[in-house]
């Protein structure tokens, strides 16, 4: 399926301030990148939270707990469909409260797309710097990608109701440095989409890739 590029506007990426000091509870996926399976509530479906560090690095070395529900607090970004919490200095601590019936649920295999977009870094998108996308922001980019911060694809048209989509390697694991030549330009590239809970991740076919 081919999604164009359109003319589309998110919204200005920003600091969520009516969320700062907040946190979330719950279980750590580590790929393709760091992300919290938050349970739901009576108020809220389940969510995955896209994680990320405060300054430039990614949340790895904040979920390295010995504990199966961890608790994150931190402070988020948002723009559009993105969300996302840099987590605070001092990482994730052991849940006091456990949740013993709290599973993730399966991550659903959406099968094979075509998408259009551009290839940006999720903070800086989400709020952390402006522009934020574009050739201005490559170089800044490409250094939030190689440190562990997770790269994103900006679509016009929405795909499953989502215009950002988490991006990983063909095999699950974080996108390879060979595509850093790519970000802040549009491109077509095709792979296998998935999602998890309310988050869509998409796993590219780098011999798909062209640029538009």
């Amino acid at each position: 399926m081919l999604i164009p590029l359109a003319t589309v506007d998110p919204g200005p990426g920003r600091y969520a301030d009516d969320l700062r000091g907040g946190t979330l509870t719950g279980v750590v996926d580590l790929l393709p990148y760091p992300i919290l399976r938050v349970p739901a509530t009576k108020d809220a479906s389940a969510r995955a939270a896209l994680l990320s560090g405060q300054s430039k690095v990614g949340a790895q070395g904040g979920v390295n707990v010995d504990a199966k529900f961890i608790k994150l607090g931190g402070v988020f970004v948002r723009r559009g469909d993105l969300e996302m919490l840099l987590i605070g200095g001092g990482g994730g601590k052991p849940a006091t409260a456990p949740l013993p019936k709290f599973e993730p649920a399966m991550t659903e295999d959406l099968g094979r797309w075509r998408l259009t977009g551009e290839i940006c870094d999720g903070k800086c998108y989400g709020g952390s710097m402006k522009p934020g996308r574009g050739l201005a922001h490559k170089a800044c980019a490409n250094l939030c990608i190689t440190v562990g911060l997770p790269p994103v694809l900006v679509m016009e048209q929405p795909v499953e109701g989502m215009t950002v989509v988490v991006l990983a390697a063909e095999n699950g694991g974080p996108l390879p440095d060979t595509m850093l030549d790519l970000t802040a330009i549009p491109i077509q590239l095709e792979g296998r989409l998935e999602r998890r809970d309310d988050l869509l991740i998409f796993n590219v076919d780098e011999s798909s890739i062209r640029k538009l």
